[in-house]
């Protein structure tokens, strides 16, 4: 059987611009739990308890020993480029204000993912993109299994260097060695 491509639906790929103005139009709520990768909007699983209050964790350790040099945002935007405004759930960025514009791969320093339901769509999904997009260093927290996976060295097809880390274990970010968490106090 010969399949014609073009008799397939064509996905419409959406721009940061159009979500902005659907945000603005009333399209979606401040409590929509949504983001922009590749073009879709996806949304985003609700936010349990236990999600929850490793971020809070993770806020706690590391505003403590921030230097000066970066800003610390919780589950606010990050622009990738034209088509991808993912919302990680903590970022670590360059120290300036963003209020004309979130800050973009140049600005971020780390990202960090928690993860309980989005396991799979974080590693397979939001992890390459991140590594595509040249950001240094991403940690992806498994709830599940009391982990957190530290990606480093993006290239074009996401990160060339992966290692698995658990409880009893210090990560300190490359681009802030000053920060040193424990990951007995987040994971527990």
């Amino acid at each position: 059987m010969n399949v014609n491509a073009e008799s397939f639906p064509r996905r419409h790929r959406i721009t940061v611009e159009d979500y902005h103005r659907m945000g603005e139009a009333g399209i979606f709520s401040e409590d929509d739990r949504v983001e922009l990768i590749e073009g879709e909007v996806i949304d985003m699983a609700p936010i349990g308890s236990k999600h929850a209050n490793t971020v809070d964790e993770f806020v706690q350790l590391i505003a403590r020993q921030l230097p000066k040099k970066g800003r610390l945002r919780v589950q606010n935007p990050v622009l990738l480029n034209d088509g991808s405004e993912p919302q990680p759930d903590l970022a670590i960025v360059a120290n300036r204000s963003y209020s004309a514009a979130h800050p973009s791969p140049e600005d971020i320093l780390l990202l960090i993912e928690v993860a309980d339901t989005s396991l799979e769509y974080d590693r397979s999904v939001k992890i390459p993109l991140y590594g595509r997009h040249g950001i240094p260093e991403v940690w992806l927290v498994d709830l599940e299994s009391r982990t957190v996976e530290v990606f480093r060295e993006p290239s074009a097809e996401g990160y060339r260097a992966l290692q698995r880390h658990g409880a009893g274990e210090h990560l300190k970010p490359l681009a802030l060695p000053e920060i040193d968490v424990d990951l007995t106090e987040v994971l527990d």
